[in-house]
């Protein structure tokens, strides 16, 4: 959904207000950095008066080039398929050597001192846009011409000088079409400010690593990169997923005055940082926090947490073209536990698609990567791989107090397998003489449905459970947590959900086992009474989210907690539960938006 206000003061037009679907809280002001769907980013940026002449050249080669490449590709469809077919190139050299087109860029160049790359993402977009906004296919393929165009000729001129996320020195707010999981751990969380993508939905994993970095975001915009350029001021609303594209004075002064309360609040949380997670009535709540990287301890650290719930390893295995060897995976988690100082630290094994793994050949037919080899069955089906990283987690169990955690457990067949492997590493650990933890607690997540259904038979086989509401959600309401089209219907406040987490903390009662929640559900302040009210005395969270959590389990009690619960199981609707989480939160903090 837009909105555009007619008439508000902007260099490049009038203000325009983006809804997506909001992921991570917080409001980010800044500059814009634009990451296409080819990986480019295009900054305004200016060149000398001196450099024009270079500039034009650079343009002019580059346009060569394109059409030479082009022209090659013409001449390979029509002898294959046809001329009817390589008419498609024809109209693409065409557009490429457009006497008006050319005039434009240049003109841009010379009078204006864009350089050729900006020139390029500025013009051919704003053509692009133009029939985008005309109806009919034909029109909506000229677009996609104009596209094809812009990228051949933005590749010739990066060429190899394109800088990665990881090279951003300066802050700035990364409007993407989507980052790829490799793109997201190179993201450097001391400049990237604010995070927007055109697709995705809430728990996909660019709203996971949000999350993780503190760090305000909207996903599911849909198509605006066209609408924006590099180096222009964009507003973040990670509140209420509103983006601000060309902000006007007025609605900037608002914004900047959020920033300032913002700032306000966070330094009111950090005096919580010693003092426990306790309720008034004297209950101990552990809260950990989720990490991805060794870095992250430090900011589990300076927020007070108790350990580390959940360790992501599955970054290891990203942007490799080589499986990571035992001793880059020991490294990591070593250092880990020596850094926890006698914390609990839960490692999860691999959490990854065969799809995001450069090392492993793609699935022949995974349609719906969701219900296919990813997770603790491509870790089985690839178990001298898994073996590499069992025997790292067991080697470093020596080094501080390690749990290991399997991921999307869903039958009884799975557990046992995972565990015979873990059995076998330790066995290969023990003949060498190396050691390790022989005690370590062994867990599993609860992400799907049939996990909770037969959890009474899981608990005689697991040491703990931990709930990952980003799978549990999506499994349990049949809806892909990566797709903005049904993003509105994946939400922690089903019903459904609160019944399976209901009947997962009941269960592991039962049978006296260690339950938590590492899902981010449990980081969002909105469901801190439910989940205590449910039972749950451990939540694992990323560490920004530690002091809020904190703040509400130290102003409530348990008792009052317990009659959220009650009144919540009575509700039939995601609308309802969220509606009363409010009220209720409001009457705590009257501040909290209902």
């Amino acid at each position: 959904m837009r909105q555009r206000t007619a008439g508000a003061p902007s260099n490049e037009g009038a203000m325009e207000r983006l809804q997506g679907i909001a992921v991570s809280p917080g409001v980010a002001i800044g500059e814009a950095l634009i990451l296409d769907n080819e990986g480019f980013r295009i900054p305004r940026r200016f060149v000398g008066r001196d450099a024009v002449g270079e500039e034009l050249a650079r343009l002019n080669r580059a346009i060569e080039a394109a059409t030479a490449e082009v022209d090659r590709n013409r001449g390979r469809v029509a002898k294959e398929l046809g001329d009817e077919v390589a008419a498609i190139f024809s109209a693409h050299l065409q557009m490429l050597n457009d006497r008006r087109l050319r005039q434009e860029l240049e003109e841009m160049i010379r009078t204006r001192h864009y350089s050729p790359e900006y020139s390029v993402s500025r013009a051919l977009g704003k053509y692009a846009k133009v029939f985008q906004s005309l109806d009919g296919e034909y029109m909506a393929e000229r677009a996609n011409d104009i596209f094809d165009i812009q990228k051949r000729l933005l590749r010739h001129l990066l060429g190899t000088a394109r800088q990665e996320l990881a090279h951003v020195t300066s802050p700035v707010l990364v409007l993407a079409h989507n980052l790829t999981p490799s793109e997201t751990a190179n993201l450097n969380p001391q400049f990237v400010m604010g995070l927007v993508t055109e697709v995705g939905g809430p728990g996909s994993h660019t709203a996971i690593v949000a999350e993780g970095l503190g760090i305000p975001a909207v996903v599911g915009v849909g198509n605006f990169l066209t609408d924006v350029s590099g180096g222009e001021t964009v507003i973040i609303d990670g509140d209420q997923g509103l983006i601000f594209l060309h902000p006007d004075e007025e609605t900037l002064a608002r914004y900047r005055h959020e920033v300032e309360e913002q700032r306000s609040l966070a330094v009111k949380l950090e005096t919580l940082r010693d003092l426990p997670a306790e309720t008034t009535d004297g209950v101990r709540i552990t809260m950990l926090g989720n990490i991805e990287f060794p870095a992250e301890v430090q900011q589990c650290d300076e927020r007070g947490a108790d350990g580390i719930g959940l360790y992501r390893t599955e970054f290891l295995y990203l942007g490799r073209d080589d499986d990571p060897p035992e001793e880059a995976h020991f490294a990591a988690y070593s250092e880990v536990a020596r850094e926890m100082h006698g914390k609990p630290v839960v490692m999860r094994t691999l959490d990854l698609g065969a799809d995001k793994m450069r090392t492993l050949p793609d699935p022949e037919d995974e349609r719906n990567p969701f219900l296919g080899l990813r997770s603790i069955r491509l870790a089985l089906k690839n178990r001298d791989m898994f073996r590499v990283q069992l025997r790292a987690i067991l080697r470093a169990s020596a080094h501080g107090q390690i749990k290991l955690m399997f991921p999307l457990i869903s039958t009884m067949l799975e557990l046992r397998q995972a565990k015979m492997v873990l059995a076998d590493a330790m066995e290969d650990l023990e003949e060498a003489g190396i050691p390790f933890d022989r005690n370590m607690p062994v867990g599993m997540m609860v992400e799907v449905p049939s996990a909770v259904i037969m959890m009474d038979r899981f608990a005689e086989e697991a040491d703990f459970f931990s709930i990952g509401t980003n799978d549990l959600i999506q499994y349990c309401l049949a809806v892909d947590r990566s797709n903005k089209d049904v993003a509105s219907l994946y939400t922690a406040a089903d019903p459904a959900v609160i019944r399976l987490i209901d009947m997962a903390v009941q269960t592991a009662k039962r049978f006296d086992r260690p339950i938590s929640m590492c899902g981010q559900m449990c980081g969002n302040p909105l469901y801190t009474m439910l989940l205590l009210g449910i039972g749950l005395r451990t939540l694992s969270v990323t560490p920004s989210a530690i002091p809020e959590v904190k703040r509400v389990c130290r102003s409530v009690s348990i008792e009052q907690c317990e009659r959220v619960a009650d009144q919540v199981r009575g509700l039939e609707t995601a609308r309802d539960v969220k509606t009363f989480l409010k009220e209720e939160l409001s009457k705590v903090f009257p501040e909290f938006p209902v």
